[in-house]
């Protein structure tokens, strides 16, 4: 909103290029962030089992890796609502934050959405990061500051090491085709929401 809709001149020339860099970074950066600072902070402040490598750390570190994404795309469908929709409610006596919430976000809200589904879709997809924060143990995590794993991450290490045809092989299949399922089912919500 403040990019596209407070100061439009200072977002265009600085914040919108800088959010556009954050997007480019390979996430092997952000996991060296999170490995790094995050993971001292973690574990200095709550001092946890695993030193700080947890739940807590790769969810920071995903939402770091996303909020470009949706930043960006959300900027986008705001500022493709036709002017028209402004100067229609500026003549019908709207303030400012009147025209912006009632009129402005709800029009670009599909858009929006369509830029949190993407950010999610990058962060469920997301192996390298996560898997260098997180702590890579073989268990359900019972709090924000546990380690457990990911199936990307899983996938990943695993894959190359099991028989083929193997139980565990099977279920590393089994693991990948639910992946496949949920990127199926947000690229539909997508469609759905452009189309609406």
């Amino acid at each position: 909103v403040f990019m596209t809709e407070i100061s439009p001149k200072i977002g265009e020339k600085f914040f919108r290029p800088a959010t556009e860099i954050y997007v480019s970074i390979p996430s092997v950066v952000y996991g060296w962030f999170g490995l790094t600072k995050l993971v001292p902070i973690i574990r200095n402040a709550f001092h946890p089992k695993m030193g700080g490598f947890s739940v807590l750390a790769a969810s920071i570190v995903l939402a770091l890796m996303i909020f470009p994404t949706i930043t960006t795309v959300a900027a986008d469908a705001i500022k493709s609502v036709p002017n028209s929709y402004r100067e229609g409610a500026y003549g019908l006596g709207a303030t400012r934050w009147q025209v912006i919430g009632k009129v402005v976000l709800p029009a670009a809200s599909g858009g929006i959405l369509t830029g949190v589904i993407l950010g999610l879709a990058r962060a469920i997809g997301e192996a390298l990061a996560v898997a260098m924060v997180i702590g890579m143990t073989r268990s359900f995590a019972t709090s924000l500051l546990s380690p457990t794993s990911t199936l990307t991450s899983e996938i990943a290490a695993d894959m190359g090491n099991t028989a083929q045809g193997g139980e565990y092989n099977l279920a590393l299949w089994s693991m990948a085709l639910l992946l496949f399922v949920i990127s199926i089912v947000l690229i539909i919500l997508i469609h759905k929401l452009d189309n609406g």
